[in-house]
């Protein structure tokens, strides 16, 4: 497992995030919404609006998931973040350097397709992902 480098601008970023005081937050019918019409679009079986804190990706909204939370470490959005200006696709997981022996790939219902779009801020700092 790779674990994921932290953006050039982190200090930035985890300011702006914080400043949206949403992390740790009470479910919200729109975001649940959201995942929910991106996991249909998509035909995927779950979907989540991540958020990236110093050391953690908390789920603001989640479809088909029961964690409402991972390390950074094992998270695949740690890595979407990194380049705000595209989506990030992995095909197979199994099959990814950066995952293959993550833990969140090596289990019977392991995640195998990733796509994760960065969500940016107004001043462009990815803050986190809406991801299948």
């Amino acid at each position: 497992m790779i674990k994921p480098d932290k953006p050039d601008n982190e200090a930035q970023r985890l300011e702006v995030l914080q400043r949206y005081a949403v992390l740790d937050t009470a479910e919200e019918a729109a975001f649940d919404d959201l995942v929910k019409i991106a996991a249909g679009i998509c035909g995927a079986p779950a979907a989540t609006v991540s958020l990236i804190d110093a050391d953690r990706q908390w789920f603001k909204a989640r479809h088909n998931l029961e964690l409402t939370e991972t390390s950074r470490d094992t998270s695949f959005c740690g890595h979407a973040i990194l380049d705000p200006g595209n989506v990030m696709v992995i095909p197979d997981a199994t099959a990814d350097e950066r995952f293959f022996d993550n833990p969140l790939v090596t289990t019977e219902e392991g995640i195998r397709f990733y796509a994760g779009a960065p969500l940016l801020s107004s001043e462009g700092y990815a803050v986190g992902t809406l991801c299948v």
